[in-house]
């Protein structure tokens, strides 16, 4: 068995039960965590329109705040979207979801992929720059945070190598990519990757219950 075939067999099946393993273990691990009955009485009635308001209001930086992390917002939003482009409208990722869920959506030209990859690459980095040289950011990161910056940044520069046949044997470099993948599918259920999948109901559940205190989201 070549590495390639490891990657595209054995490895990806364990890579797909462990994050499907990971992922259901934390959903539950959520939902069974016990609440507490609010004894208050609610001084609004509508808190599913406060729900969505924290989820518009946290989508931009408070404005005391905005001078010192405008910069920090903007780059997070271009290599959040800049991943998910190259993820999901790069033609060779298209062929490979096809190959699973059956059907397949137009791609983007190779040379807008390669851009939005150097742009997420780029971002990405300057955000370990901002976590290694700020003194608060520098003092509340831990392995996780660490840990979290590269495993997704590896499936772009390994992707980006393959792609532009930087590797000496190009199916060498097609494993060593498809590895990395596996190792953030792995990894994204126990780490702060996950947040991809709570932000939304953490934000809706801020938003809901100040509004139900008649506060501001």
């Amino acid at each position: 068995m070549t590495l390639l075939d490891f990657a595209r067999g054995p490895a990806m099946e364990a890579a797909i039960a462990i994050f499907a393993f990971g992922f259901f273990w934390r959903l539950v691990g959520v939902l069974l965590l016990p609440g507490r009955k609010d004894l208050s009485t609610a001084r609004k009635n509508y808190a599913w329109v406060g729900g969505l308001k924290g989820l518009y209001v946290h989508l931009w930086p408070y404005k005391p705040f905005e001078p010192q992390v405008a910069l920090q917002y903007a780059v997070g939003y271009v290599f959040h979207l800049g991943f998910f482009i190259v993820l999901l409208l790069y033609g060779a990722h298209i062929l490979f979801f096809k190959s699973i869920l059956g059907f397949g959506w137009p791609n983007l030209p190779n040379g807008v992929i390669t851009f939005f990859g150097i742009l997420t690459i780029v971002a990405l980095i300057m955000t370990l720059v901002k976590r290694v040289t700020d003194p608060v950011m520098r003092r509340i990161s831990n392995f996780d945070d660490y840990a979290t910056w590269f495993v997704t940044i590896m499936p772009l520069i390994t992707g980006f190598a393959a792609k532009s046949n930087l590797w000496p044997i190009y199916e060498t470099g097609l494993a060593v990519h498809l590895l990395s993948v596996w190792l953030l599918l792995i990894y994204f259920p126990f780490g702060k990757l996950m947040h991809a999948a709570w932000f939304v109901t953490s934000r809706y559940t801020t938003g809901a219950y100040f509004e139900r205190k008649g506060g501001l989201a």
